[in-house]
């Protein structure tokens, strides 16, 4: 891959996609992880510091080194930042339903979409999603939660793609090798939950080996890649 022509791409995407909707700039949800440090590192280049605002919204179980990840990420960056705690919220509303473990994990991120947007709309902004082909591929991402966005910067490239580009555009190095979490529960890790590491998933995306287990996660999360079906009357 040539990092600088991809990077170059990429930007060019992202201005493209704020100009076409007369946009003033984008927000991003700041996590602390890889994904979304890419992300922001590409938008700040390509529309300017302050064009680009990043919010960070630690919940209950989030992971104070997470937080201070992304503080980090922003002030290198040099870009505007707020901290939003949603965990108030998130307990108000599970509180009123049934205990799920796996169902009280999606809430969050839909919270994070659902205040990424209300700024969105109050600054006239886009908002970026940080989702990357490995994962997007598989359905890894919560259905209108974190895949809930105005674009996908980094979405045609694989997690270890991912790794390599922020590498060759010198991110912070603790971003860059701390373990992918999604901070869904306390010990969570994406390759854990996902069951297979990011190097073998890409192997298998890239039609280098096969894996069952893959090809049933693509086929039973069709549904998060496309749009609602319509009923053609």
């Amino acid at each position: 891959m040539d990092y600088s022509d991809t990077a170059e791409k990429i930007k060019e995407f992202i201005l493209n996609q704020v100009r076409g909707a007369r946009a003033k700039g984008v927000v991003i949800g700041l996590s602390g992880g890889i994904d979304s440090s890419l992300v922001a590192t590409l938008a700040t280049q390509s529309l300017g510091k302050e064009n680009v605002l990043g919010l960070i919204m630690p919940s209950k179980n989030s992971n104070p080194q997470d937080e201070a990840h992304a503080i980090l990420l922003a002030e290198w960056l040099g870009i505007s930042f707020k901290k939003i705690e949603i965990g108030s919220a998130v307990s108000a509303i599970s509180s009123q339903l049934p205990a799920d473990k796996d169902a009280l994990a999606n809430l969050s991120p839909r919270m994070r979409m659902a205040v990424l947007y209300y700024e969105a709309r109050r600054l006239n902004y886009l908002v970026l999603g940080t989702g990357n082909k490995s994962e997007i591929s598989v359905g890894y991402f919560t259905k209108y939660g974190d895949g809930g966005c105005d674009m996908l910067p980094i979405g045609g490239l694989f997690k270890t793609e991912v790794w390599e580009l922020a590498r060759f555009l010198k991110i912070p190095s603790e971003l860059i090798e701390k373990a992918p979490s999604a901070g869904l529960w306390e010990g969570q890790t994406d390759e854990g939950e996902l069951g297979i590491s990011y190097e073998d998933l890409d192997s298998v995306l890239k039609g280098k080996s096969s894996n069952k287990k893959v090809d049933l996660m693509i086929e039973k999360t069709g549904h998060k890649r496309s749009m609602p079906p319509v009923c053609e009357l």
